[in-house]
């Protein structure tokens, strides 16, 4: 005889195993957050996580996209993407001129590979009196020269700054129209290759911490998916880990120059000029502090850089831009 009771028992089970199913399909539905990435070492280390395997070990589905710097600020800008891989300099700019973001990991600093090339014959930021200064206006690396001057004991108004794309640089260092230029990797690189006698007359490691590089979220994914960027941050963290083993250092050169296509050898002096931080250091730098040593006195600096020079005019609450939260719950 049919029981009604262990009937209706059977129906309420299969439809609670059906929800729990439809669930499950939910979960594993959810697209993949998109991270925009460009050429620069501290950021192409995300690569080694990508080859190895470990988002997948994780349990989470991400999807690097590869772009130029600059377009990929713009993608981010234009919600192509959910994150990107900025300077906190410009993460404050698209923020203020485009779109907010929030800085969740502290990859590292420039420890050299942004420079101030000059052309040969010139020895010295204080040789330039009087030259010409290709370099991008508003961008970090015109902070650095200005720093660069600062600390020489000149005035911008002792040099003529040429408005200069930063990927055009080495062409117009080539060229013979100005003296000197400032770049970031690849392209400061480029220049020293392409014009025989030049040389780095200043560089980052000459003011660490004057340009930190970060992922930078979008509130939005960041608030809806937030225990996926926390296993985001865990990948990053065993890179870091990875990285520290002297024993990887060869295996990790060539994930690296692969990405770019290059030699491993000629990638090397690239990734040195990258302080790429352990837990440690990025803990340290996440304290709010005034100066260079801190990501909050830096940017607060670069604000201050970016209003002057007209980039954007309200000055940026800093403490919007940044979120340590997630490294600090990984407590290593």
């Amino acid at each position: 005889m049919n029981n009604p009771i262990a009937s209706w028992f059977r129906r309420a089970g299969l439809a609670a195993l059906t929800l729990m199913v439809g669930a499950v399909a939910s979960l594993s539905a959810k697209e993949p957050l998109k991270i925009a990435y460009s050429d620069w070492p501290g950021w192409v280390a995300w690569e080694i996580g990508i080859k190895k395997g470990w988002f997948e070990e994780e349990g989470v589905d991400v999807d690097f996209l590869w772009f130029d710097y600059v377009a990929s600020m713009d993608a981010y800008v234009a919600g192509n993407v959910d994150a990107v891989c900025m300077t906190n300099g410009d993460a404050l700019v698209t923020g203020a001129t485009g779109k907010p973001s929030v800085g969740i990991i502290l990859n590292d600093f420039s420890n050299g590979n942004d420079m101030v090339v000059a052309a040969p014959g010139i020895d010295s930021i204080q040789d330039l009196k009087g030259k010409k200064v290709g370099l991008e206006e508003g961008f970090v690396e015109h902070l650095m020269f200005l720093t660069a001057l600062k600390k020489a004991g000149m005035n911008p108004s002792d040099v003529t700054i040429v408005n200069t794309p930063t990927n055009e640089t080495p062409q117009v260092l080539a060229s013979g129209a100005v003296d000197a230029i400032a770049a970031w990797q690849p392209n400061s690189g480029q220049a020293l290759k392409t014009v025989a006698g030049s040389q780095p007359i200043f560089t980052s490691a000459d003011a660490p911490g004057i340009i930190y590089d970060l992922l930078y979220v979008s509130p939005e994914s960041l608030e809806s998916r937030r225990d996926d960027w926390m296993k985001v941050t865990k990948v990053w963290y065993r890179i870091v880990d990875y990285l520290q083993d002297e024993s990887n250092f060869d295996e990790a050169l060539a994930i690296l120059a692969s990405r770019v296509s290059v030699d491993p050898a000629e990638y090397e002096p690239f990734f040195q000029g990258t302080y790429i931080l352990s837990y440690d250091e990025a803990m340290e730098r996440w304290q709010d502090a005034s100066g260079l040593d801190s990501v909050y006195g830096s940017s607060r600096a670069v604000d201050a850089f970016n209003r002057s020079v007209g980039v954007y005019s309200e000055r940026q609450d800093i403490q919007k831009y940044l979120d340590p939260s997630l490294t600090e719950a990984l407590d290593q």
